[in-house]
This record gives C-alpha cells, sequence and structure tokens, in this order.
C-alpha cells in the first residue's frame, strides 16, 4: 500500500505537466491512443518473458515518435493516424497476451489498473520517470507552451518546433507508461486532461493553469488509491471518477459565478442609466 501511494503521487504529479500542453494543443485524445499501443508492448512483454514496463515505455516512445512524424510530413490527417493509432494498438495487444497465454484477469490489470501489484522494481522505474517528465517539463515549459498556442508564431520566432513537437510526443508516452499501474491503459488520459480542465475553470494564467492540475492531479490520485483499498474498488475508475465529479462541480460553480457577475453587471448599468433613457 506505501508504494501504490507514492506511485499514485507520482502520478499525479506527472501526469496534468503533460496534460496541459495537449488540452492546448486540442489533442486531449492522444493519451488514449498512446495507451493502446502501451498494451501491445506489455503484451509483448509477456510474450518475451521480459518486464513488461521496459518493453511498453520502448514500443509507446517509438509509437509517439512515429505519429509526429505522419502528422507533419505525411499526407494523412492527424486524426487519422490516431485512429490507426487506436486500434492497432489494441488489436496487437489482445493477439499478443492471447499468445503468451495471458488471462483476461491479466489484460484487466493493465487496461483499468491495479496499484497494489506495484513492485519495488515497478516504483523504482516510475520514479525516474516522473523525474524526467517533470524536469522536461518544467525546463522547457515556456517552449512547450509556445509551440502548443501557436506553432507558425514559433517557428518564426527561430524554436525548434519539430523537436519540441517530437518531445512532447515521448514526454506524452512516457507518462502513459508511468500511469498505466494506477489508472490503467484505458483511463490514463483522464489523469492527463481532467485535472486541467478543472484549473482551467479557476485559474487565468498557462503557469497557475498547471500548478493547480498537478495539485487536483496529486490529491484525486492519492485519496482515489485510499478509496479503492478501503472499498475494494478499481482504483483506476475510482480516481476518474473522483475528477469527474470535481470538474462537474468546478463548472457549476464557475458558471454560477458568471451568471452572478452578469446579472450585477446589468443592474449596475440600469442604475446608472438615467430614467430618461431607460425609457
Amino acid at each position: 500500500m506505501v508504494r501504490a501511494l507514492v506511485a499514485a503521487l507520482l502520478v499525479g504529479l506527472a501526469a496534468p505537466s503533460v496534460g496541459v500542453f495537449l488540452v492546448q494543443r486540442r489533442l486531449s485524445l492522444i493519451g488514449d491512443g498512446m495507451g493502446h499501443v502501451a498494451l501491445t508492448g506489455v503484451a509483448l512483454g509477456l510474450l518475451t518473458g521480459t518486464a513488461p514496463v521496459p518493453v511498453a515505455l520502448v514500443v509507446t516512445v517509438v509509437a509517439a515518435a512515429a505519429v509526429e512524424l505522419l502528422r507533419r510530413y505525411g499526407r494523412t490527417g492527424g486524426d487519422v493516424v490516431l485512429a490507426v493509432l487506436f486500434y492497432g494498438g489494441i488489436a496487437g495487444g489482445v493477439v499478443l497476451v492471447a499468445r503468451a497465454g495471458g488471462s483476461a484477469a491479466t489484460l484487466n490489470t493493465y487496461l483499468f489498473g491495479a496499484i497494489t501489484t506495484t513492485t519495488a522494481e515497478d516504483l523504482r522505474v516510475f520514479a525516474v520517470l516522473a523525474a524526467v517528465v517533470l524536469v522536461a517539463t518544467f525546463g522547457l515549459g515556456r517552449r512547450l507552451a509556445a509551440v502548443s498556442s501557436d506553432e507558425e508564431h514559433a517557428r518564426a520566432s527561430g524554436l525548434p518546433v519539430m523537436g519540441l513537437n517530437l518531445l512532447l510526443a515521448v514526454l506524452t508516452a512516457v507518462t502513459v507508461v508511468l500511469s498505466m499501474r494506477v489508472v490503467g491503459l484505458l483511463l490514463i488520459s483522464a489523469l492527463m486532461i481532467v485535472p486541467v480542465a478543472v484549473a482551467q475553470q479557476l485559474c487565468r494564467s498557462f503557469r497557475s493553469t498547471t500548478l493547480l492540475a498537478m495539485g487536483v492531479g496529486t490529491v484525486t490520485a492519492v485519496v482515489g488509491v485510499l478509496t479503492s483499498y478501503y472499498g475494494d474498488t478499481p482504483s483506476g475508475g475510482t480516481i476518474v471518477l473522483y475528477l469527474i465529479a470535481l470538474f462537474v462541480v468546478t463548472a457549476a460553480g464557475s458558471a454560477l459565478v458568471r451568471a452572478a457577475r452578469h446579472r450585477g453587471h446589468r443592474r449596475r448599468h440600469h442604475l446608472a442609466t438615467p430614467v430618461g433613457e431607460q425609457a
């Protein structure tokens, strides 16, 4: 359980720090595609008798770089590339797991998360991956934000747009592998995106959005793991349900605040207008 909580803490910090750039680029669903490819990597590891996490990492990073290169230089649209990634990844994973003699329980462990099965070796790998993600996102945050906001302006400013796009794709792949034990490969995108959506309801600047999203991700991941332990529920689904509930509350609260401000503005405008002009 201690390992589970540490893994949840690492994932809660790292996933939103990458997700904020994906939301900015309107690529919120790319995490799902990477998750499906990671399943193929996990299955390949099971088939060859090697550690699934490192194999999944290599396969997912290669796929992420290939997708970015196809989006940049290929004739196929980005949505088509992602669709191929979705279907090919899940199909390859299912076939390879069957060939490896894996059961439905083994598949579900990676699809939906099984954080209490995290080993000490897994935790060491996750700690290294989380450190890489956080150092890269904070160290190159301004450049990644500039490219995510406006590629043409970033290119005109002399930024290496292609290199930064590849870096973001690789960081997404690393985050997917980092998160798969906690929330599962089918729910990874939620932990990357929903905390950012929550933070956007409350913050105005990019930096404050990033920091709050990381805080939301960390708290919900840890609370979700504790709830799943005592309630005997899947950790991934529990964490995502907490995130969705928080998003609904903040979105509704923000809408009410905006409506109240609008009514107050109209009332002040009405009182400030002379009676003759009101008529």
